[in-house]
C-alpha cells in the first residue's frame, strides 16, 4: 500500500459548515450511526451543521481523526428494506474537529462559547453516565473533569457565564441506560447542589438546557481488519479509521420540541435512515436491550470462553446457537411486553447470523460488568420474580465472572483475555482471582463478586437461587476440559 496516500482534505473534496454538534465519544458506533446520520442530514440540504469530536477518556482515538481531517469511510452491509442483500460504502466527511480535552482543555472549554453550537451527544458507555465524587471540590476552570458528566457541566458552566442562560444546549444522551436523558439531568444537577451553585446556573440547567432519552440501534463491528488491505487497494486511499456497520438501524427519541428543532434526524428525507421522535421509548428500549444487548452480553463469555472470536462464527457451532436460543425463549422473550417480541428476537438472530459482518466477541466485551447489570440483570430479576429459573442467564454470570479471571484456552492454548473494564473492576476481579489461585474457595469467590454493591447496585449474594447457581456453574466451569465442555453438558441437562 506504499502507493496509495492517506485519506485526508488533500485527495478528498472537504465540504465546510459551522460546528453546531459536540460529539463525546469517537469510537466505531457513533461514527457508523449517528455521524451517518448527521451526513444524510446534511447531504439533504435541509440540515448544515457539522462535528466537533471530543475524546472522553485519556486515551482515545481523536489524533488518529485529526491526522485524516475527519474523513473515514462507512461501510454498510446486510439486508435493505426490500429484503435485498445490499453492500456500500461513503466516505463521512461532518466531522470538523478534535479535541483531547486532558490535553487542550482550554480548548475544549472555548467551545462553551460558541454560539453555532446547539446539540450535544454522547455515547460513554453504560458506565459514563455517573456522579463522580472527584468532581466535586476541582477548579473546572483549570482542571479537566473525570467523568463525562463533570466535563459537560463545566462546558455549560462557561456557557452560561459567558453568553447568559438563554444559550441553552439541546442533549440528546446515546448509552444504553434506562431514560439516559433524564439521568443525565440528575447527574448534573446532583453535582450543582454538591457543588453548592447558584440559582441561576441550576436554574440555567434545568430549564434553559433540554434533555431527551433515546435509543440507539445497529450492530458495528467496527475497523475491517481482515480486509483492511484489499479494501484500501480498492478505494485507492489508505483510511485507518473506515468502520463498518450493518445496513439495519433504528434511532428512537423522546419528544421534546427543542430538541427535535435543533436535531431534526426523523426529517433527513433519506429512506435508509429510520430515525423517530415518540412519546415513549421505553416500549422500544425494553424490547432491544433485553432482546438485542441483552442476548449480545451474555453471550460474550460463553462463546469466548468456547474458543470462538466472532458473533456469527459462534452461532454457527450448534452449541452456541442452541444456548442463546433457549436463553432468548424460555428467559428474555417472556419479560418483554411488546406483541412483537418474538418476532424482533427472530429478526435479531438472523442479523447477528448476517454473513457480511464479522463482529468481534472482545468488541462487545468493553466493560462487561456494567453491561451485564443494566442488559441482562433485569431480566433474571423478573424471571425469577415470576417463579422461573433463568438457567442460561445464570450461567452466563457464571461464564462472565470466569472470563475476568482474563485467559481463556483455545486449540490446547492458553491465552490471555485483554479485559477493558474501569481499573476499580480490573483490579477487583484480580484480587478475588488471585485468592482463588490459592484456596481454590468457588463458594468464596462467587460470594465476593455478587456481593459488590458497585458492581451490581444491590448483594446479589443474598439472593439464594442466584448465589447457589453461580457456585453450582462455576465449579463445574471450573472441574470440565473446558468451557466449551461445560456448555456441552449445561445443553444437556434441560
Amino acid at each position: 500500500m506504499a502507493e496509495l496516500s492517506l485519506l485526508n482534505a488533500s485527495i478528498k473534496n472537504k465540504k465546510k459548515a459551522p460546528v453546531k454538534i459536540m460529539q463525546f465519544g469517537e469510537g466505531n458506533f457513533l461514527r457508523a450511526f449517528v455521524d451517518w446520520m448527521i451526513q444524510k442530514m446534511n447531504d439533504s440540504g435541509k440540515y448544515e451543521g457539522h462535528v466537533a469530536v471530543v475524546q472522553p477518556l485519556a486515551f482515545g482515538r481523536v489524533k488518529e481523526l485529526e491526522k485524516q481531517d475527519g474523513l473515514y469511510t462507512l461501510i454498510l452491509q446486510g439486508l435493505n428494506e426490500k429484503g435485498e442483500a445490499v453492500k456500500s460504502h461513503q466516505v463521512i466527511d461532518v466531522l470538523d474537529d478534535f479535541i483531547d480535552p486532558y490535553t487542550e482543555y482550554a480548548k475544549y472549554l472555548a467551545y462553551g462559547e460558541s454560539k453555532d453550537l446547539e446539540v450535544v451527544i454522547s455515547n460513554t458507555t453504560e458506565a459514563g453516565i455517573a456522579f463522580d465524587e472527584d468532581d466535586v471540590a476541582i477548579d473546572m476552570e483549570k482542571v479537566t473533569p473525570n467523568s463525562y458528566p463533570g466535563k459537560l457541566y463545566a462546558l455549560l458552566k462557561r456557557r452560561y457565564e459567558k453568553l447568559g442562560k438563554q444559550w441553552g444546549l439541546a442533549i440528546i444522551p446515546c448509552e444504553l441506560i434506562d431514560d439516559n436523558g433524564d439521568k443525565l439531568k440528575e447527574v448534573l444537577l446532583k453535582l450543582a447542589a454538591a457543588r453548592k451553585e447558584e440559582q441561576g446556573f441550576v436554574d440555567y440547567l434545568e430549564n434553559s438546557c433540554h434533555y431527551t432519552s433515546t435509543l440507539v440501534d445497529r450492530i458495528v463491528p467496527g475497523f475491517p481488519r481482515d480486509e483492511f488491505s484489499e479494501l484500501c487497494q480498492q478505494y485507492g486511499y489508505v483510511d485507518n479509521n473506515m468502520v463498518k456497520g450493518e445496513y439495519f438501524n433504528l434511532y428512537v427519541l423522546k419528544n421534546e420540541p427543542y430538541v427535535e428543532e435543533k436535531f431534526p434526524v426523523h426529517k433527513s428525507g433519506d429512506e435508509a435512515v429510520h430515525a423517530i421522535y415518540v412519546p415513549d421509548v421505553h416500549p422500544y428500549k425494553a424490547r432491544k436491550v433485553r432482546i438485542l444487548n441483552g442476548s449480545h452480553t451474555s453471550l460474550v463469555p460463553v462463546a469466548y470462553l468456547s474458543g470462538f472470536d466472532e458473533v456469527r462464527e459462534s452461532l454457527l457451532d450448534e452449541q452456541v446457537k442452541k444456548f442463546l436460543m433457549d436463553q432468548l425463549r424460555e428467559e428474555i422473550v417472556p419479560t418483554v411486553t411488546t406483541k412483537d417480541a418474538q418476532g424482533f428476537a427472530d429478526d435479531v438472530v438472523s442479523r447477528f447470523l448476517n454473513p457480511y459482518v464479522h463482529h468481534k466477541l472482545m468488541s462487545i466485551a468493553l466493560n462487561s460488568i456494567p453491561k451485564f447489570k443494566e442488559r441482562d440483570l433485569p431480566t433474571l430479576k423478573d424471571c425469577l420474580a415470576k417463579g422461573v429459573k433463568p438457567r442460561h442467564l445464570l450461567f452466563a454470570l457464571s461464564a462472565l465472572i470466569k472470563f475476568y479471571a482474563g485467559v481463556r484456552v483455545k486449540d490446547g492454548k492458553e491465552e490471555e483475555i485483554a479485559l477493558q473494564d474501569s481499573p476499580a473492576n480490573l483490579e477487583f476481579m484480580k484480587e478475588v482471582w488471585g485468592a482463588y489461585a490459592s484456596d481454590k474457595d468457588v463458594a468464596s469467590l462467587a460470594k465476593k463478586v455478587l456481593s459488590n454493591l458497585s458492581f451490581w447496585g444491590e448483594d446479589l449474594s443474598v439472593n439464594e437461587d442466584i448465589y447457589g447457581a453461580v457456585v453450582d456453574n462455576l465449579s463445574k466451569l471450573e472441574k470440565a476440559p473446558s468451557v466449551y465442555d461445560a456448555l456441552k453438558e449445561f445443553n444437556a441437562h434441560e
